[in-house]
C-alpha cells in the first residue's frame, strides 16, 4: 500500500524501544529521588508491573504509562517518544 510502512521481519525495533521507555521511566523516577517501591504504591500499579516496565521487558497497557506520568507530573510523550 502506498504510503504504510511495513514492519521489519524482526522485533528488535520494538526491544530496543520497550528498552527505552524504562530507561526514560528509571531515569526521571532517580532524579526525583524515588524509589521503585514509592512509584508503584503512588501510581497503584502491581511492583512486577513497574520492575518488567524499567528492565524494558514490560508491556504495560495505557492507563499504566499514564498513571506513572500522571505520579512522575511528566508527559506521557516524554516517556514514550
Amino acid at each position: 500500500m502506498y504510503g504504510v510502512r511495513d514492519l521489519p521481519e524482526d522485533d528488535s525495533w520494538f526491544t530496543q524501544r520497550q528498552e527505552a521507555v524504562g530507561r526514560r521511566v528509571v531515569a526521571e523516577r532517580l532524579r526525583q529521588n524515588l524509589t521503585q517501591e514509592d512509584l508503584f504504591l503512588a501510581a497503584r500499579v502491581d511492583r512486577r508491573t513497574l520492575q518488567a516496565l524499567e528492565a524494558g521487558r514490560g508491556n504495560p497497557v495505557l492507563a499504566t504509562l499514564h498513571r506513572i506520568a500522571y505520579v512522575l507530573d511528566v508527559p506521557l510523550s516524554d516517556l514514550v517518544r
